[in-house]
């Protein structure tokens, strides 16, 4: 498996992500920009999320405010609940987080939302101290991981949202109204949040600014086995984590088993193994892991992770939560506005439940990355095996040698392609240095212009994953690579 340390090389000189504002050295941490080539994934892989999620299941989107009220975050429980356990020294007075320290110390996963004084009894049980000075922690406390800001000239408290879901948890009534919804209701949204992160490291991993993709799934909740769609995808496997051993299951043998509770959840969890099976991360090292009360957010009742596994250990992908009427009772009672609707089918009033696929954008553009690196040593080359849907650039469009009449073509064909695709010319250094360029970066087909050209109008495509060669007609360039568009 790749080291981390050798995605991060290729990311940086290849302009795919690095930190922001580099130049400057009081940059803090946890802030990640994308360059052209991780941007172009990046915009790809969102595209490919709706469409194998939002538009294939008739979901609405919709695109709201990155700073919201105190009163939202109130409601949501985040002002009292949204916290990490963290640890100062009493000399030093350096600061960790407390579970990810005993972690990387011990070797032992302390849940999130661990008590503070179970915290303080690992710490004297194994005689942890201050890495820096050496001395005793002072009692651990917590620390509230959200943004606050103020607004006008009165300074009206507010905060940047740590998760993009609460504006459609206030929106609801408002979109189901006007969208004539029915259940289950899905409304998805993609954007940035922000969580204060007390030690963020490892690039995409852990950002204070970062991008999710989040589905919340409004339903009845006397209805939960009724989902006519489940039909579609009751053969779909999926990787099940059951503690001793990861099980290969339909999403029809999970829901017979009762590992998953209901055929509501079993389909959108299926839909999600369909969506990644798609974007190159190799499915065998992927999990759906249930949490336990201690691990589980506040405000679910169920939970599952979606996890890959990479060269840092199992990765979170995505947290899907069943979070119960929890979301739409808390606004209802700080807003006193009912949250209440009346199912068209059923002819009964409901507070509605939610089931939430929150996807981290940024971590699976990583584990993407990570699971299409190849060394291929036979070879002497570097390649990003990235589908050619999620590919930064399609193709390269390379005149065999630098003479006039080769660029001419070359150049033509460019021009004539590129307001349809992403495509790149490249008449600089040797043929073979430029197919290893652009191999590094995923590029899936080197176009190439050489003197049969000037005979026959056809062009060499060479693949780069097997570095076979084809001919073909220039004027079927177009045509080939609309194929090369849709999964």
């Amino acid at each position: 498996m790749v080291s981390y340390d050798r995605i991060m090389k290729l990311s940086l000189e290849r302009g795919f992500y690095f930190p922001s504002s580099e130049i400057y050295s009081d940059s803090p941490a946890g802030f990640w920009e994308y360059g052209p080539n991780g941007n172009n994934v990046k915009n790809k892989f969102i595209d490919l999320w709706r469409r194998e999620l939002v538009r294939r299941d008739d979901m609405v989107e919709i695109d709201g405010s990155q700073i919201m009220s105190r009163n939202v975050f109130v409601a949501s429980g985040h002002i009292d609940n949204f916290s990490d356990p963290v640890i100062a020294c009493s000399k030093c007075k350096s600061v960790f987080r407390a579970d990810k320290f005993i972690l990387e110390k011990e070797g032992i996963d302390v849940p999130e939302r661990i008590p503070n004084d179970e915290v303080d009894k690992i710490l004297n049980q194994y005689n942890l101290n201050c890495p820096k000075c050496h001395s005793a922690f002072q009692k651990t406390e917590r620390f509230n991981m959200m943004f606050k800001v103020e607004i006008g000239p009165n300074h009206d408290e507010a905060y940047l949202r740590p998760e993009t879901c609460q504006a459609i948890f206030v929106d609801f009534m408002r979109i189901f109204k006007i969208m004539r919804g029915k259940f289950p209701f899905p409304i998805a949204q993609v954007g940035k949040s922000f969580r204060n992160e007390i030690a963020p490291r490892q690039s995409l991993l852990r950002l204070r600014e970062f991008y999710q993709a989040e589905i919340e799934v409004f339903c009845n909740p006397s209805q939960l086995d009724v989902i006519p769609q489940f039909d579609e995808i009751q053969e779909t496997t999926l990787n099940i984590d059951e503690g001793t051993q990861i099980s290969k299951l339909t999403a029809k043998e999970a829901l017979e088993r009762k590992i998953i509770p209901n055929k509501l959840i079993a389909y959108y969890l299926a839909l999600l193994y369909e969506f990644y099976e798609k974007t190159g991360i190799d499915m065998n090292q992927t999990r759906l892991r249930k949490l336990s009360d201690q691990e589980k957010a506040f405000y679910a009742t169920i939970a599952f992770d979606f996890e890959v596994k990479t060269n840092l250990g199992w990765l979170e992908l995505v947290a899907c939560n069943y979070r119960s009427n929890y979301d739409l009772s808390q606004h209802s009672k700080i807003s006193k506005e009912k949250m209440e609707i009346m199912d068209p089918v059923t002819n009964e009033k409901v507070l509605p439940h939610v089931f939430e696929l929150s996807l981290g954008i940024d971590r699976s553009i990583y584990s993407i990355l990570e699971h299409s690196f190849v060394e291929d040593h036979e070879n002497n080359r570097v390649l990003l095996k990235l589908k050619p849907y999620l590919a930064p650039i399609l193709a390269g469009i390379l005149p065999l040698v630098k003479k006039p009449e080769l660029e001419e073509i070359a150049k033509n064909i460019y021009f004539s392609l590129k307001k349809d695709f992403d495509i790149y010319y490249d008449g600089s250094g040797s043929i073979g240095r430029r197919y290893r360029r652009l191999e590094e970066i995923g590029v899936p087909f080197a176009i190439t212009v050489d003197y049969d050209t000037l005979q026959d109008h056809s062009v060499t495509i060479r693949y780069r994953d097997t570095m076979e060669q084809k001919r073909m007609q220039i004027k079927e360039l177009t045509s080939f690579f609309e194929k090369t568009k849709k999964p």
